[in-house]
């Protein structure tokens, strides 16, 4: 096998990630290379930099990615209104393959020959990983140290961690009971007493938000400009994709918005239950669909809505950038075009009530053909009886057929 010189390694600064830079050190006698993105995890990356400097890590890169990852990866995903299995909202899921492909183009620009990840092999997130690698370089060397080591256990990685002098902030005895992943789009929560599928989260496990019944007692009103089928402007103010989710985020979990209990169908074969807060997604989900009932053509918003359950598990999987994903996004930006315009919510006690939409260009809506007062002549009742009788054709053909074998 050839020797490996060179890793990139998907790098947090914690615990299992430091003890990755050392083991890769030591498994492979090879140079490694941080990479570590800010996609909005809320955390002060500078002690990132800081830990991989002192374990002689001499080329450590900090990308502020958050733009690009609510314009190129969150706002793409949300013209499809996409949600996996009905509820989650994919907020690990779309970031996976943003981090993957930095990872490829650091290990281009460095000239490393392989990249590592920390991610376990039980999760999607080595498949997510792994299959945009891949797609983006075909002869890439992935190392996954967790399908490797022996290390399977926090305690035998805290073992490992002072037996080779790693700067680790953790105090020995002391277990944060979630796994917690956080970005823009979301914050997950998995282990502790969520491995029990019985047992109600703590109230002091969430973040982002109020308990719905602790929200403020007069709602909240919000205003999405659309333009495109990506929101452009809150209250008539503009502002950039990643600032437009994070006051949304802001907002919503003020009114106790986006908090979601899952059982999902993990893509390697076994169930897992995992807690979400994705205020600003819950509410740009809502507000999306309710420009798309004003502005898209019915048979157009229905094709859209039977692809999509195939479109969130080519994401949910790992399959960003395979070419029925991309293939599947050329027509939904296409039926975009027109889904232009302003809605109205109203944020109350963890709900999202659509209260008013509108689009000045492309709306379909028409009130002299949709009135209960007198159209004027703009539809002729009539007509709907030859459709009708029509559409009833072959149900009245069968119905004879069953008269006559009785």
């Amino acid at each position: 096998m050839k020797r490996i010189k060179k890793v990139v390694l998907a790098y947090s600064g914690g615990l299992d990630t430091s003890v990755i830079l050392k083991w890769l050190r030591e498994t492979y006698d090879c140079e490694v290379v941080t990479f570590t993105a800010d996609i909005g995890q809320g955390e002060e990356l500078e002690p990132a930099r800081v830990k991989a400097r002192k374990m002689g890590v001499k080329e450590i890169f900090i990308l502020d990615l958050r733009e690009e990852f609510v314009r190129d990866f969150v706002f793409p995903m949300f013209r499809a209104n996409t949600l996996y299995e009905g509820e989650y909202l994919l907020g690990t899921s779309i970031a996976r393959p943003l981090i993957g492909k930095y990872l490829v183009d650091i290990a281009n620009k460095t000239g490393a020959d392989a990249i590592a990840h920390g991610a376990t092999g039980k999760g999607n997130d080595q498949v997510r990983f792994e299959l945009t690698a891949y797609a983006l370089k075909p002869g890439i060397k992935v190392i996954a140290p967790w399908r490797e080591w022996d290390l399977t256990s926090r305690e035998k990685l805290l073992r490992y961690a002072e037996q080779h002098r790693i700067p680790v902030e953790f105090k020995k005895g002391k277990k944060s009971p979630y796994s917690m992943d956080a970005n823009l789009l979301h914050i997950s929560y998995e282990g502790g007493v969520l491995e029990d599928p019985w047992q109600e989260p703590e109230e002091s496990m969430w973040r982002w938000s109020v308990p719905p019944e602790k929200a403020p007692n007069k709602p909240s009103y919000v205003e999405l400009t659309f333009k495109k089928g990506d929101c452009v402007a809150l209250n008539g103010k503009a502002m950039s994709p990643a600032a437009v989710l994070a006051a949304l985020n802001k907002i919503g979990g003020a009114n106790g918005i986006g908090r979601a209990d899952i059982v999902e169908n993990r893509y390697v074969g076994m169930k897992s239950r995992g807690a979400y807060e994705t205020p600003g997604g819950t509410i740009l989900l809502k507000a999306h669909r309710a420009m798309e009932s004003l502005t898209l053509d019915r048979e157009v918003a229905h094709l859209k809505d039977e692809l999509m359950p195939r479109y969130a598990s080519l994401i949910y999987n790992g399959y960003w950038y395979s070419p029925e994903r991309l293939m599947l996004q050329e027509m939904i930006d296409a039926s975009q075009v027109t889904v232009n315009g302003v809605v109205r919510v109203k944020l109350y006690k963890g709900n999202v009530t659509v209260v008013g939409r509108k689009s000045d260009s492309d709306s379909l809506f028409d009130p002299t053909i949709a009135t209960f007062e007198d159209d004027r002549g703009a539809y002729n009742q009539k007509d709907a009886e030859g459709f009708i009788r029509l559409n009833a054709l072959r149900l009245r053909i069968a119905a004879r057929r069953k008269g006559r074998k009785k």
